[in-house]
């Protein structure tokens, strides 16, 4: 990727990026894309430069050296242009809560450009992507935990941006907001916005994103969907069994793609490399074992693949706080 220029086509391009903090390197040569319609998940520890990627695009922090284009502008030769192509929402609720729900979209409405008769049109659908048009007239202090991040997203959307830059928005809502909000998010993408979207949840992740860039360090450890991260990170599915009786010690011969992990007598725990072998080793458990009392399958997950590619939990590193 080194030389390499900004993709025209994509409506978030970002090559080589790198910031240093005195002796840290927060971002040592990040490079991702998303095109219009895309979400794009960012995963990784605290402290592996996901808030500052995330800046960085939003123009709100300058890159030490790398390229970046929001909505086909140059940043930072042409920021003023790239944040009115992009909605913002930070990880951090910013509303004014002696304000109601209508008069934070208006002023964000009227900060990011959009006024008059536009501006009141473009609040109340706001309001409504969200589920809070019965709510817009009460006052953000009155407001749930979850009602304020929806309200939070809705600030980020309200001038309808090609681009949307995601900073965990469903943190610490209750599972009511959490789908308002994954719904939305979606609707965005089906519209033609193009969403970067930095979450710690992984069923998030593997629901709203077609693509996964994972950080660690600073760096990109891997890319691509959540199915070729757990290919790349080399984990295989597990499976656990019960029989009514120990089987002999050949009972897996001829069975290449397994392996055993442990056995204890009618136990056993074995490894599939190609889970497509499962029926022909049921079969087999089956009549040399008597019967199959008990069984668990086990598939990798993308918090597995994670921990795999990284060696450490997404909220690991709490001795290194993310710098934002």
């Amino acid at each position: 990727m080194l030389g390499m220029t900004p993709s025209t086509e994509a409506a978030i391009a970002a090559v080589e990026l790198r910031k240093r903090y005195g002796a840290r390197a927060a971002l040592a040569g990040v490079s991702l894309t998303v095109a219009r319609g895309e979400i794009v998940g960012l995963l990784g520890p605290n402290g592996a430069g996901k808030s500052t990627a995330l800046a960085i695009l939003a123009t709100l922090l300058p890159a030490d050296e790398g390229d970046v284009r929001i909505g086909g502008h140059a940043v930072p030769a042409e920021a003023p242009a790239a944040r009115r192509a992009l909605g913002w929402v930070p990880q951090h609720v910013a509303l004014y809560p002696s304000l109601t729900g209508r008069e934070n979209l208006a002023f964000f409405a009227t900060m990011l450009g959009v006024g008059g008769r536009v501006a009141n049109d473009a609040v109340r659908r706001a309001l409504t992507l969200v589920g809070l048009g019965a709510r817009g007239d009460d006052k953000v202090a009155t407001y749930s935990g979850g009602m304020q991040r929806r309200l939070n997203l809705a600030c980020g959307l309200v001038h309808a941006p090609q681009v949307l830059l995601l900073d965990e928005p469903t943190a610490g809502v209750d599972p009511q907001s959490r789908e308002h909000l994954h719904a939305t998010i979606e609707r965005q993408a089906h519209d033609g916005a193009a969403v970067l979207l930095s979450t710690h949840d992984m069923e998030e992740a593997e629901r709203l994103c077609g693509r996964i860039v994972l950080l660690d360090e600073g760096r990109m450890v891997a890319a691509g969907t959540a199915d070729e991260l757990v290919g790349t990170s080399g984990l295989a599915a597990s499976l656990s069994l019960r029989m009514l009786r120990p089987p002999p010690s050949d009972w897996l011969d001829g069975l290449a793609s397994v392996r055993v992990l442990s056995a204890n007598g009618t136990r056993a725990t074995l490894v599939l490399d190609d889970p497509a072998a499962m029926p022909v080793l049921l079969a087999r458990a089956a009549r040399v074992g008597g019967d199959v009392l008990e069984l668990r399958f086990d598939r990798p997950t993308l918090a597995d693949a994670f921990f795999s590619l990284t060696g450490r939990a997404l909220r690991d590193g709490a001795t290194r706080p993310e710098a934002t």
